[in-house]
């Protein structure tokens, strides 16, 4: 196939058939939205007005309403489909460039000469040959920044659709590693103490087992989804604390105060399971025994998380991934309608997410509020 061939086939369906009629009404739907109706309003009244001022003829204002709706139908529409975004400028630019121009000339012209002489119609302001020079300077001018704002727009929303779906597959992403978040120290050695428990007391090692093959299950689980239930996190939450309470009962308490039945609220999986491994890591696992806190309160029509250990907060730790983490899928998950600090609490560290009812994917363009200690 010849080179010219390639550019007619290339170019030629772009501003044909179903294509042009996309353009022209996704042109028009994009005039109507209120940010470029009332400044296109705020030029077309008082060019209606000045022509109906200084001109005798009847059809002065109709004349002046075509040459205006001919304009904005005609020139963005057909800059969008001559100049397609997708397309390089330089690619038979001169030919359409001529195509665009011409077709502005001959617009003007009917509507400004041809239809006021079959309609009988005198001469207006707008139809003296001054008049006409602007107006066909105004169609190429104007169709072409309205043609580009509009495509700006649409290139603009589909980059930020493109960008959400990347992030919520970045996020999908880290779920799967989120199988593997757990302190691998601590599966090791629970592997360990089941081995031992295997020669030594064999109800404790299969209660260990079990627990651990429900406790990964579950996290498989939630690989599969973007949000389920905040009952199944819970679930998943007292699943660890009950594998670390299989390994060493003495280390720790945990205290837990949750409503009876569980908020109805879908929240991404597994997003509190770093904070209550971070709890056991500075706390029991460093040697600070005392009571874990794990609290669920309703707020408005969303819930409020809180997670204590005993052990001051001491900041944050360079290098750390399990904070962030969740940082980052709260933005994901809410935008900015979740919020998560974790501080300071006199001897203790306090960790606490307040979640609104419902989950809404966007694009994280601002983080979750979030504050250290």
């Amino acid at each position: 196939m010849s080179a010219a061939a390639n550019n007619r086939s290339s170019w030629g369906p772009r501003t044909s058939g179903s294509v042009r009629r996309g353009v022209l009404r996704s042109t028009v739907r994009a005039l109507l939205v209120p940010r470029r109706a009332i400044p296109i309003a705020l030029v077309v009244v008082p060019l209606t007005i000045i022509q109906d001022a200084y001109s005798r003829e009847a059809l002065a204002v109709p004349i002046a309403l075509l040459m205006c709706g001919s304009f904005l139908l005609v020139g963005p529409s057909l800059w969008r489909a001559l100049f397609p975004l997708d397309r390089p400028i330089a690619a038979g630019a001169v030919t359409r460039v001529l195509v665009y121009a011409g077709a502005g000339a001959a617009v003007v012209f009917a509507v400004g000469r041809l239809v006021p002489g079959l309609a009988g119609a005198g001469p207006t302001f707008m139809t003296t040959n001054p008049s006409l020079a602007v107006c066909m300077a105004l169609f190429w001018v104007g169709g072409w920044g309205l043609a580009r704002d509009i495509d700006l727009e649409l290139h603009l929303r589909r980059a930020r659709a493109r960008a959400e779906a990347l992030a919520r597959e970045a996020d999908h992403a880290q779920l799967f590693a989120l199988k593997a978040h757990l302190d691998p120290h601590f599966l090791f050695n629970t592997l360990n103490a089941i081995a031992e428990w295997c020669r030594a007391d064999g109800a404790v090692a299969e209660r260990a087992i079990l627990q651990l093959s429900s406790m990964l299950r579950t996290m498989m689980t939630g690989i599969t989804t973007t949000t389920w239930p905040l009952e199944r996190e819970i679930e998943l939450v007292d699943a660890l604390f009950a594998l670390h309470a299989i390994r060493d009962p003495s280390l720790f308490t945990v205290e837990r105060a949750v409503p009876d039945p569980v908020p109805d609220i879908e929240v991404p999986p597994m997003v509190l399971l770093p904070l209550v491994e971070n709890a056991m890591k500075h706390g029991p696992l460093a040697r600070n025994r005392g009571t874990v806190r794990f609290a669920v309160t309703r707020s408005g029509e969303g819930v409020v998380v809180e997670i204590t250990n005993p052990g001051a907060f001491a900041g944050r730790r360079d290098g750390g991934s399990g904070l962030p983490i969740v940082e980052k899928r709260l933005a994901l998950a809410y935008g900015t309608s979740a919020t998560f600090t974790i501080e300071r609490d006199g001897d203790r560290t306090k960790a606490m997410l307040r979640l609104p009812r419902s989950v809404e994917a966007r694009l994280p363009s601002r983080p979750a509020e979030s504050s250290a200690g």
